[in-house]
């Protein structure tokens, strides 16, 4: 009785803060009037519990059973839904008494001296409790909805403070290895049918963005076009945003000014600036859908999301902590708004569980009749009661609706996946490359995180021009390149470095929309990315961890976009003319046709020039290469002794390139993934050729790869050239 009583006073709390006049309106035919809803959560306590249970219980009024009965069917007729707001009579009065003699009723009901009968409808109390906090979460969206459509803009709560505008760092993704796991209701406690039975689902590995999606990041993508562009749209959410022309989010709107002043948001607290740190309200599951996508994304599946959410504590922003608004996510690691703030979008429709069954008679019809055209939500709002909501808790709504308190998480399929394939194609290379007569490892593997670190560290190097030669020409360029990069523009670095040469574009081309490094290291591309999303907060970043080499599709957020490809450094220069001719080919597949490409090359110099910049003084080259031995011991289990190989560079007049070596120092033999290989004193592993060209010479070789030489730049000596090639 206590349980039921705490419940019933909360839906009626609700209701202090509106005028009789706020609970009879109806918005739209999905929203309710709130008087019918004190009125049909009633209705269910009489139906389902006062009159099957409680002798000599008398009806308040025989013909509320057909004014509040929602969708069941099996119980006759009813008011139609879309014309509940008509029902003036009975008055709000009317239904105040309506819940008095019911609570009245059920106190009889519950008593303890009842003979143990309360116990014996604990299943239905339960239910009964549930549906009733439902309703009112519900009421709190309709009401919601209702003020939105006045002119006054009425706020149902006192206004809160003003967001404090900090923007958080990019979402980070949080793994999940997956296999064959349970889901679903199984142990103690209530919980809707729908929530099971407990049953095994197979998930490949997946990672789940450690927050929702911010306002912040919604607007980027408005800013990008996100509403215009159908390729990033579902085919019938495309058309639903067409027909009711979705420009933003649900209960947003633009201030004044010629060309639009700040976007704010009607709320519960009422019209409030929109905050870029809050998480992203009242968006339907097109939308998210269309958002997953350019963000080169996707939801995650409802089963994805409760293995994740499983074993956390159901803690969060719901009802009781009285904020009536999505906050931002606090600091931490690993998942954060797991449960409160939003429900999140999955990507799974709602249906059946294997093995359900709906309970017998009308109350079976509560879940299992509306499965069917909908999509799952997880995890509850910040206007769902506290203790509601569980890990198997499983909200739905049709794809278009946008009036509950939705939000977005993103979710992706592992990135280990793609690192595994780097690790495999790592593992071939070398296997092949140490059984040639002149064993050789492509350069590309140089770059782990320590090798990108000693690279890093040979740029500042006095003997080595290349980089400080490129970024000064590329500072003097930059303005002229930004005048033929198109408005709107993708550009497609490939090799993300530090991306210190992509900051000299992005500042000289702030028309440039999408920054798409690729890159074979995760872990440098993910920090290329992150300081590019710190730094450049309305570029929307689309990392591909991918051989850049073997790359076949642009991330999402790229592709419908005039493209940009840069390929800074001149490493061009490290594939012999078959492999140069070949990767230039098919980074014009990658880019497609119109594209443009810009190249860094090194060109031909003195040989002591040359020879000076890849064996410096220092030895930081020498560390750098050795370093590529240090990797494959590492990660293929090999025994390589550093000691035992010296760094040679030597120039290669007839091929026109620096060639660098590993030289073993000795007759030995070497362990590699459970292959033996045998070095006499003497051989080398060849482990990077430096091509040096003239301009005309690769304008002709791109010319074999389908591009036509646009335009050139040339630096001072130590000669250094850009060129700009055209698909």
């Amino acid at each position: 009785m206590h349980r039921y009583r705490a419940v019933r006073q909360a839906t009626e709390v609700l209701t202090r803060a509106l005028t009789r006049e706020d609970q009879l309106a109806q918005s739209m035919p999905d929203a309710s009037p709130t008087k019918w809803h004190l009125a049909h959560v009633t209705w269910f306590w009489e139906t389902f519990l006062l009159i099957p249970n409680l002798a000599g219980y008398k009806p308040f009024d025989p013909r509320f059973h057909y004014l509040f009965n929602s969708y069941y069917e099996a119980l006759g007729p009813r008011q139609p839904r879309p014309q509940r707001g008509l029902l003036t009579r009975p008055s709000l009065d009317d239904v105040i008494a309506y819940r008095a003699h019911v609570d009245a009723a059920m106190g009889r009901l519950l008593a303890p001296d009842d003979g143990g009968g309360a116990g014996a409808l604990s299943s239905l109390l339960d239910l009964g409790l549930a549906h009733e906090e439902q309703h009112q979460e519900l009421i709190l969206m309709d009401v919601l909805h209702l003020f939105a459509q006045s002119p006054l803009q009425p706020a149902y709560a006192p206004p809160r403070p003003a967001p404090s505008g900090q923007v958080p760092e990019a979402p980070r993704f949080v793994g999940f290895e997956g296999g064959l796991v349970e889901i679903g209701h199984g142990g103690q406690g209530f919980a809707f049918d729908n929530e099971g039975p407990r049953h095994k689902v197979w998930l490949e590995p997946f990672e789940l963005a450690d927050r929702l999606v911010t306002n912040g990041e919604w607007l980027a993508f408005m800013a990008d076009g996100g509403y215009r562009r159908p390729e990033l749209w579902l085919s019938e959410g495309w058309a639903r945003a067409r027909e009711e022309d979705w420009q933003a989010p649900l209960y947003w709107q633009q201030g004044p000014g010629d060309q639009g002043g700040d976007w704010c948001a009607m709320t519960l607290h009422g019209l409030r600036p929109v905050d870029p740190a809050a998480p992203v309200a009242h968006v339907s599951f097109y939308e998210a859908e269309a958002y997953a996508a350019w963000a080169g994304a996707r939801l995650p599946t409802e089963a994805e999301w409760e293995h994740a959410a499983q074993d956390l504590p159901v803690a969060g922003n719901f009802l009781g902590s009285g904020r009536l608004a999505a906050a931002a996510a606090p600091p931490g690691t690993g998942l954060r708004q797991v449960f409160g703030d939003l429900w999140e979008w999955t990507r799974s429709a709602y249906a059946p569980y294997p093995g359900f069954k709906p309970a017998a008679g009308a109350v079976g019809e509560y879940n299992g009749k509306f499965m069917a055209g909908q999509f799952v939500l997880r995890g509850g709002a910040c206007v769902t009661p506290t203790g509601h909501a569980r890990a198997s808790y499983r909200n739905f709504f049709y794809p278009q609706q946008r009036w509950m308190f939705s939000g977005v998480r993103l979710a992706r399929d592992a990135a280990r996946d793609a690192q595994a394939e780097v690790t495999s194609a790592f593992k071939a290379d070398v296997l092949e490359g140490l059984a040639r007569p002149q064993k050789a490892v492509p350069p590309k593997y140089f770059y782990d995180a320590e090798g990108s670190r000693l690279f890093e560290a040979i740029t500042e190097l006095a003997e080595y021009y290349p980089t400080r030669t490129e970024v000064a020409l590329l500072r003097r360029i930059a303005p002229r390149i930004a005048q033929i990069i198109s408005r709107g523009a993708a550009l497609v670095e490939f090799g993300s470095g530090a991306s210190t040469k992509t900051r000299l574009l992005l500042d000289a081309a702030p028309q440039i929309a999408v920054y798409a490094p690729i890159d074979i290291s995760r872990a440098a591309l993910d920090e290329a990315a992150g300081a590019i999303r710190r730094d450049y907060p309305k570029l929307t970043v689309a990392p591909l961890l991918e051989d850049f080499t073997r790359a076949i599709s642009l991330p999402a957020a790229a592709q419908g976009r005039p493209v940009t490809g840069f390929f800074p450094g001149s490493t061009i220069g490290n594939f012999t003319p078959q492999e140069a001719q070949a990767f230039l080919a098919s980074a014009r597949g990658l880019l497609g046709a119109g594209s443009r490409f810009l190249v860094g090359i090194d060109v031909v110099k003195d040989e002591k020039v040359l020879v000076a910049a890849y064996d410096d003084a220092l030895g930081v080259t020498a560390a750098f290469n050795k370093n590529l031995l240090a990797r494959i011991n590492r990660e293929l289990g090999a025994d390589f002794d550093l000691s035992a190989f010296a760094h040679r560079a030597v120039w290669n007049a007839e091929e026109s390139r620096i060639e660098m070596h590993l030289e073993s120092l000795c007759d030995q033999r070497v362990r590699v993934a459970g292959s033996v290989f045998s070095f006499a004193k003497g051989e080398t592993i060849h482990t990077e050729n430096s091509a040096k060209f003239t301009v005309e010479r690769f304008a002709a070789l791109a010319n074999k790869a389908g591009w036509t030489l646009e335009t050139s730049w040339l630096s001072e000596d130590p000669a250094f050239a850009v060129v700009s090639l055209m698909a």
